[in-house]
């Protein structure tokens, strides 16, 4: 599929955007649309290499505009550092989007609690750490401000063997719909985007190395029969951080091609039914034979 933009090219103009995990896969594709949005952007990642590189091609957008800093999402003093230098360079943050995720497929029995630690710490904790640090300066400076916590579709259903992943997300967004009442009266919404499957390099060799990819076809379990294009989930993260959504807030918005759905409804294995097999079924039913 070829997506396109879908937002004027001024909607987030005068708008600061921070990106936690900009650097690469959906971090990077979102930052590249808001920047193409007249946004200005600062994305943030633990390996200022990898920051260099996005800021490097992210600068051909708009290279007044993109500016990165290396911190530890896992750490507070790290996010604090992270948003007194954003505000030097730019004058103030307005947008946050936790974006920085860790994750890894395994039965849970053969987790150590290291592991655990490890995915909780950067989801959970690192999601909590940017937002505490940039509400408290919101509501210190008068300021409205926008969350948009990216989590999984598995933060309300639960999912095996990505335990630490379910529990951290899960968390997220809780956060995201507590907060979203209790800092509504400080002008500050927040929001999450719940994406099915994204393809990025780094995230997919790391979930289904070696040739899993090609066993495991995720298009299999979505009824459209297809992946998310970056571009789909950049449209609906620049919506929901611009003043269109204005009146958004608590929200999580599903964006998977109804995956999840085919996966809880009970009879949904029955796509997989022949159409031959269902004209014998029909002859049967009306037959009027019922055993």
């Amino acid at each position: 599929m070829n997506v396109s933009g879908m937002l004027p090219s001024d909607t987030l103009t005068n708008k600061v955007i921070l990106v936690t995990g900009g650097g690469s896969g959906l971090g990077f594709s979102m930052s590249k649309y808001f920047l193409e949005l007249g946004g200005k952007v600062i994305i943030t990642g633990r390996n200022q290499t990898k920051l260099d590189k996005a800021v490097t091609v992210l600068s051909e957008v708009n290279n007044k505009n993109i500016y990165s800093f290396s911190g530890d999402v896992r750490e507070f003093a790290s996010a604090e550092e992270v948003l007194k230098k954003g505000i030097k360079k730019f004058g103030k943050i307005d947008v946050l989007v936790n974006n920085a995720a860790g994750n890894f497929v395994s039965p849970t029995e053969r987790l150590s609690h290291r592991a655990f630690d490890a995915i909780i710490d950067i989801v959970l904790k690192g999601s909590v750490n940017h937002t505490l640090a940039l509400g408290k300066y919101w509501i210190e400076q008068k300021m409205p401000g926008i969350i948009l916590n990216i989590v999984t579709t598995y933060s309300w259903t639960g999912s095996g063997y990505v335990v630490p992943s379910a529990c951290a997300k899960a968390g997220v967004l809780a956060m995201t719909r507590s907060l979203a009442v209790e800092w509504a009266k400080y002008d500050i919404r927040s929001n999450a985007i719940a994406p099915g499957p994204f393809p990025t390099e780094g995230a997919w060799s790391r979930l289904l190395p070696g040739d899993l990819k090609e066993k495991f076809d995720m298009t299999k379990k979505i009824p459209l029969r297809r992946v998310g294009e970056h571009q789909e989930l950049a449209n609906l993260a620049a919506y929901l951080i611009s003043d269109f959504s204005g009146f958004i807030n608590g929200e999580v918005v599903t964006i998977d091609g109804g995956e999840w759905l085919q996966g809880a409804g009970e009879f949904n294995m029955f796509e997989q039914v022949p159409k031959e097999l269902w004209d014998q079924f029909e002859a049967f039913r009306k037959s009027g034979k019922t055993n």
